[in-house]
């Protein structure tokens, strides 16, 4: 009985970090992609609304992916509250290694260029046109983007072969 527990425990664990994975992979993809269709549309009215899209997706499942990530992987990689020693183990710190530096990126760089592109796209209708300054910010946040989604993208050889 409490081998089944054991077991169960991790399961349903990892299944809630994978779910966060799907979560967040999937929403940093479809977003950038969303955003850059919208952008190279150009009609003011469908750049301002997929860029509030961004910003409501991003609170809902990039956040909302991380979390479960988090939740998993801590609950199943610490063997004890406050107990670091996973991090020895070559995979596990670089995948905690790589989602950080992708954290780093959003919070630093794309979540204020995404705040200034909305604040900016609340006012565009269709006869706005949209200021150099949005298509600026628009090219920084692909590059940073994609280097943001690039770098989890890379964990997933991390936590799939688990190389020493």
């Amino acid at each position: 009985m409490v081998r089944g527990a054991i077991v169960d425990h991790y399961l349903l664990f990892k299944s809630i970090h994978l779910l966060g994975v799907v979560l967040f992979l999937g929403n940093i993809i479809v977003t950038g992609w969303w955003k850059l269709m919208a952008d190279r549309h150009g009609d003011p009215v469908v750049v301002a609304f997929a860029q509030r899209q961004v910003t409501l997706t991003d609170y809902a499942f990039t956040v909302g992916g991380v979390l479960l990530i988090v939740v998993g992987a801590v609950a199943n990689a610490m063997p004890a509250p406050g107990d670091w020693s996973f991090l020895r183990t070559t995979w596990m710190a670089w995948g905690l290694s790589l989602f950080v530096a992708s954290g780093i990126i959003w919070a630093a760089i794309l979540i204020p260029i995404q705040v200034k592109q909305a604040r900016m796209a609340r006012t565009f209708t269709r006869d706005t046109a949209i200021p150099e300054t949005y298509w600026r910010l628009g090219r920084q946040w692909i590059f940073w983007g994609t280097l943001a989604t690039l770098l989890p993208l890379a964990n997933l050889y991390w936590m799939v072969f688990k190389p020493a």
